[in-house]
């Protein structure tokens, strides 16, 4: 089912401050937090023998029982009813072929894969194709009837190939400024996500969606769809094998889009300038698209990796708090020359060992301190294959959702100093940013929004599936202000690891990696749970937020 267009404007990150005064005390500093326990778990792993942590892969066999066995070891109560550690969850691998060309006035446009264009099919079947589609401009892609905006105008798509650009359009003020009262403004909405981009498009029965790349507004460069998209792609198994999927989803690259748009007489930069407007129209392009994907299929079954803390009240042990953070990376490229593996370091054996140590160090607290809620420690498969396991646990909860209060999600930890500030993912969005305004005031630290919301961060990590079905959802990253270092530190760290090393084999563990900023990240998180756990009061999305009238309408239901 698709879901109706999510808007998470500017607003979700100045929302105002709520007061957290009557939030319970933060948990005392926990000794068994520490940077070097969280350095060798992430060397574990990241390391080759864990083959990148591919799903349905040897890596994913060894890094399942990697993390049962810890936790056993910390003597937690397998977080699965049927008394075992894991969730099943069924996953089909696609691997694609495709093949993509076009024709303006019967002379041939060549496209090769991966130089000009990345393209894959969803659907699970052995090959799709099409022969001299229409090809359509749609500008953004996005039908927004709250901004008074609609890219595709009525105009008939189905069976045509449409071509569009990344993120959402620039709308400026009449002083030439970005207007945060369209699209967010600098902050990115879920309209400008690729994953909205495809099922408008295929809501629209287009047979084809091309998304034009360009590094700023996608956030990293194509090298990264590359890696990301042109090997075993995984789709959750549906009984009607995704009929209603895209047949061809891809990506162009800017200058294999600049030739086609030449070969029809069109420029590329008026064409992107005229889509930044409401009076923007369709623009067929005069050209025919003809495409072939062959599918190789294989069955997965995956697994989340789940363990339990029963709260120590007998009411409240049956709510939850949720703490997660996806196992996964992208595994092994036998294509590759050289280093094959994909460690996925940072992204995300780095999450998953914070995950272990909040686990660990909860058990260490004090018989009085233990949680009053249960906590669920929840490691996910398919996080970079489409956030596949936590939207398989948001659509098949082993516990209530009505009864899960929140979810705290670690993707990525500071590997370097200590900071005197946090960011948070959608800041403003629910009660849980006050509860870590007390937690990190206690610290002597502040709490500071997304740094660049432009990104798309927020619909980019696992915290996502659950804030769509509308559990709150909290996702705190590193801060940007280290201690004792330049201003713009954090700054050149996070550019260069997405320039070099983000989806690359070159994300491994790194000699400057002390995880000290971590370990202070670690003790926070475990203050926010503890505080989640124990309040009589739930956190609540704030008032203008997307997801607020799907928990209302849950906690409805449930009564």
């Amino acid at each position: 089912m698709i879901l109706p267009p999510m808007r998470i404007p500017s607003p979700l990150l100045g929302a105002a401050i709520l007061g957290a005064a009557s939030f319970l005390p933060a948990a005392p500093s926990a000794p068994a937090i520490s940077a070097a326990s969280l350095l060798a778990r992430t060397k574990i792993l990241a390391s080759d023998e864990f083959e990148g942590r591919g799903p349905g892969t040897p890596g994913e066999e060894k890094t399942v029982n990697y993390l049962e066995a810890e936790f056993r070891k910390l003597g937690l109560a397998p977080g699965n009813p049927d008394g075992t550690y894991v969730q099943a969850v069924p996953l089909v691998g696609i691997t694609s072929k495709p093949a993509l060309a076009f024709t303006v006035g019967g002379k041939a446009v060549e496209m090769t894969p991966i130089n000009d264009f990345v393209g894959y099919s969803t659907r699970v079947v052995p090959q799709v194709e099409a022969k001299h589609s229409d090809v359509v401009f749609v500008g953004y892609g996005i039908i927004a009837p709250e901004f008074d905006w609609d890219d595709y105008k009525g105009v008939d798509v189905r069976g045509k190939t449409v071509v569009m650009l990344i993120n959402d359009p620039p709308v400026t003020t009449a002083g030439g400024q970005l207007d945060p009262a369209v699209f967010g403004g600098l902050a990115m909405t879920y309209s400008g996500r690729w994953t909205y981009k495809y099922e408008i498009a295929a809501e629209k029965g287009a047979a084809a969606c091309l998304i034009v790349h360009e590094t700023g507004p996608a956030a990293y460069p194509f090298g990264v769809v590359v890696s990301s998209w042109t090997r075993e792609n995984f789709e959750i198994r549906t009984p009607d094998n995704n009929a209603g999927h895209i047949a061809l989803s891809g990506w162009l690259t800017l200058d294999a889009t600049k030739k086609l748009l030449t070969a029809c007489g069109r420029d590329f930069d008026a064409l992107k300038k005229f889509a930044s407007t409401r009076a923007f129209r369709p623009a067929a392009l005069g050209a025919k698209a003809s495409f072939t994907v062959e599918n190789t299929l294989r069955q997965v079954d995956s697994r989340n990796v789940l363990a339990l803390r029963p709260g120590t009240d007998p009411r409240l042990r049956q709510e939850y708090v949720i703490y997660n953070a996806h196992w996964d990376h992208l595994g092994r490229d036998e294509r590759l020359t050289g280093d094959q593996i994909y460690n996925g370091a940072a992204d995300n054996a780095a999450g998953t060992a914070v995950l272990l140590e909040i686990a660990q160090a909860m058990k260490a607290l004090p018989v009085t301190q233990q949680p009053k809620r249960s906590v669920l420690f929840l490691s996910v498969t398919a996080e970079e294959k489409g956030l596949l396991g936590s939207r398989f646990y948001a659509q098949n909860p082993l516990y209530p959702l009505a009864r899960t209060v929140g979810v705290i999600n670690m993707d990525g930890a500071n590997q370097f100093g200590r900071t005197s500030d946090l960011e948070v993912i959608g800041f403003g969005a629910s009660t849980i940013d006050d509860v870590g305004i007390a937690v990190a005031r206690e610290q002597g630290r502040d709490v500071q929004p997304d740094s660049h919301p432009e990104r798309g961060s927020y619909f980019r990590s696992d915290h996502f599936e659950f804030a769509k079905v509308g559990v709150p959802a909290y996702y705190p990253k590193a801060g940007r202000k280290f201690i004792g270092q330049p201003a713009d530190f954090a700054e050149k760290k996070v550019n260069a690891y997405i320039a070099k090393d983000y989806h690359q084999p070159s994300d491994e563990v790194k000699p400057d990696w002390t995880f000290e900023g971590a370990a202070q990240d670690t003790e926070f998180l475990l203050g926010v749970g503890l505080r989640l756990a124990n309040d009589a009061r739930w956190p609540e999305w704030k008032p203008g937020n997307a997801f607020k009238a799907r928990r209302d309408a849950m906690l409805k239901s449930a009564k």
